[in-house]
């Protein structure tokens, strides 16, 4: 038996309970892992609490990532005792994930800890970093470097954009915070913002073109967020998306596009091959250090996630949500 949070539903109702389980709600997969850390991401949260339909599959245990021990691996591609860490491949929304204290899944969706991070560290990043990390690379290979100009992130507060700020100050980048919270200027600012904007300038339908401003964007919000940024970005720039706070619509026009060049490139981090992976979580291993880990990441014990998944809902959550899976809270 093992703690884990169960996801059920039938035509009456739709929960989510920690509660003790037995292998037989895992499912198939080559790898058997004692799961030390997993995160709460706003997938997660919408899944726990049942605002979007993330779950396919029920019963499910919830969690995009998970970083722990393997305990058997009938590969080849890992042995008893490897620190391994996974984010996405479907895990938490069609196969059994990381909220509970064993997970069962394929050795090809895991890739080794890096030596630099422990597993709990590697879960304050989690996701959301991993999510960063690719866009930042992105911006990269378009030619983005610090000299270029401003590099706007959207969502600023959240796990992507704390973590997006972090990245690209601690490489050189002027960053522009947008967030709106701006009660947390000073938490940007430690993180490395340059200059903190309310959303509510980018968030309201704009004009098509706009005076231009960014180099380089990073956006997890969408909706009219996403092509306000496209439309104040300059000639030849780039916008990353990753996220949908604001909605999946895209209310905006061509004129960036043909008019200004820009590209719109799209960040997926759920099927990301796994030589993508290894390389971004190893610039994470480098770029990030322990006290901005701490700064941007908190602690909850297992028995905590469902409480907290409302929270991160109702946009009460700053940064990063690490869940010790063995109720150890520190």
């Amino acid at each position: 038996m093992f703690k884990g949070v169960l996801i059920e539903k039938d035509p009456q109702s739709y929960t989510a309970t920690v509660k003790d389980l037995d292998d037989s709600v895992l499912m198939d997969g080559d790898t058997l892992i004692s799961v030390a850390y997993s995160t709460l991401n706003y997938k997660d949260a919408l899944a726990i609490t049942g605002k979007s339909p993330v779950v396919r599959k029920f019963p499910m245990i919830p969690g995009i990532d998970l970083a722990g021990s393997v305990l058997s691996c009938t590969s080849g591609k890992f042995k008893a005792g490897d620190q391994v860490l996974l984010n996405g491949f479907g895990v938490g929304e069609v196969h059994c994930g990381g909220l509970a204290q064993q997970a069962r899944l394929s050795s090809e969706w895991l890739i080794a800890l890096p030596n630099a991070l422990s597993a709990k560290q590697a879960m304050a990043i989690g996701t959301a970093g991993y999510t960063a990390m690719l866009s930042v690379m992105t911006l990269e290979k378009h030619g983005v470097t610090p000299n270029c100009g401003e590099v706007l992130v959207t969502g600023a507060n959240g796990g992507v954009g704390s973590y997006a700020i972090a990245l690209l100050a601690k490489l050189g980048y002027t960053v522009i915070a947008a967030t709106g919270r701006v009660e947390e200027a000073d938490y940007l600012k430690a993180l490395g913002a340059h200059e903190i904007i309310d959303r509510q300038l980018l968030s309201e339908p704009g004009r098509p073109l706009a005076k231009e401003r960014w180099a380089g964007v990073i956006d997890s919000v969408g909706s009219h967020t996403l092509v306000n940024a496209c439309a104040s970005t300059k000639y030849g720039g780039i916008v990353t998306a990753c996220g949908l706070a604001q909605g999946m619509d895209l209310p905006g026009t061509v004129a960036p596009f043909i008019l200004r060049g820009i590209t719109l490139a799209g960040i997926d981090s759920v099927m990301r091959p796994v030589q993508d992976r290894i390389a971004a979580w190893a610039r994470l291993a480098e770029l990030l250090d322990a006290n901005t880990l701490d700064a941007v990441a908190s602690e909850i014990p297992l028995s905590a996630v469902c409480e907290t998944a409302q929270r991160l809902i109702d946009g009460k959550v700053r940064g990063r949500i690490v869940v010790n899976i063995n109720e150890r809270c520190n």
